[in-house]
């Protein structure tokens, strides 16, 4: 049996970990997962035997060069880099510093014969939208912060690499993701593990401003369908939800969900990096995943029946 070998780079946080866990359920498959664990977590890795781990900083090309020569992958997941609203404002230089990431995972994905290229984008590649639901063919280019623009810059470099060398690509433009590997700092979680403690929920502003929420299953499952489909080469997708509600609707669907007594406590809004309205057009999404979308409420209630039995 031919092995199929895979690189996950951030493959210790939330998304990297479940694709990784997802792909080693077929034993054929060997994944390699670099990560510098800044944010990511070995805790979070499978312990599986068709797995392996190196430390390493993808943004440091002699770093990663040795990897590259060490195996033969067959596809590659560039998932690395600095996440979370707060960490990436406070961070602007380190953000900027993910470009040099994804010039080292191309050259090398090039020189090694890698068959395709996975990039992790986002929606805040989209910037403050003048169109809901947000298509992926008319991109704004309208991202004032260096995390949006080093999505949109990564995302050129992936186009760029195709039309110049014939490396092909896949760019994944993440809405947000939640999952039992997520960390506390993003909303969900913080907001639940309030929520199970009784403790008050904060929100910055009036809670009026809009996300949508995707479990992280149906996210890893629309990922590796992708790699077999035909359809989705030198494409960008949308993975999400197209289910928008506001963060106070979250906010108090979490509290009804977990049965808490939390208050919900506003707090003055974020100078800037928090958009008004977030929702994908998930139509390739929905072609490739063939299925319904987990819910909010079911995907809330799988993560509280995690958080419980991790106690």
């Amino acid at each position: 049996m031919s092995k199929t070998t895979y690189l996950i780079t951030g493959g210790a946080g939330n998304i990297g970990s479940a694709l990784a866990q997802k792909l080693v359920e077929d034993t054929s498959n060997h994944v390699v997962i670099v990560d510098s664990l800044l944010t990511g977590s070995m805790e979070k890795i499978p312990k599986k035997d068709n797995i392996t781990f190196i430390k390493a900083n993808v943004n440091v090309y002699n770093d990663v060069v040795p990897v590259f020569g060490r195996f033969n992958f067959d596809y590659v997941f560039h998932l690395a880099a600095v996440v979370g609203v707060k960490r990436t404002l406070e961070n602007p230089m380190m953000v900027l510093e993910d470009i040099e990431g994804i010039k080292n995972i191309l050259s090398l994905s090039k020189s090694t014969c890698v068959k395709r290229v996975f990039y992790s984008s986002s929606s805040e590649v989209y910037g403050e939208p003048f169109e809901i639901p947000q298509n992926e063919q008319t991109t704004p280019l309208n991202s004032r912060l260096p995390y949006a623009i080093v999505k949109n810059v990564g995302e050129a470099f992936f186009r760029s690499y195709y039309q110049e060398y014939n490396l092909e690509y896949t760019i994944f433009r993440f809405f947000n993701t939640y999952g039992p590997n997520q960390s506390e700092d993003f909303v969900v979680p913080k907001f639940l593990k309030a929520a199970l403690k009784n403790e008050p929920i904060y929100i910055y502003g009036d809670g009026k401003q809009t996300r949508s929420f995707c479990f992280v299953d149906d996210n890893i499952e629309t990922c590796i369908k992708a790699l077999k489909d035909s359809n989705s080469h030198n494409e960008v997708i949308n993975i999400g939800s197209d289910k928008e509600i506001t963060i106070l609707e979250l906010a108090e669907t979490i509290i009804k969900v977990s049965n808490s007594k939390s208050d919900i406590v506003f707090v003055p809004a974020l100078e800037e990096g928090d958009m008004a309205r977030r929702c994908p057009d998930t139509s390739k999404m929905k072609a490739l995943l063939g299925k319904e979308q987990i819910s909010l409420e079911e995907g809330l209630k799988l993560l509280i029946d995690f958080y419980e039995n991790r106690k």
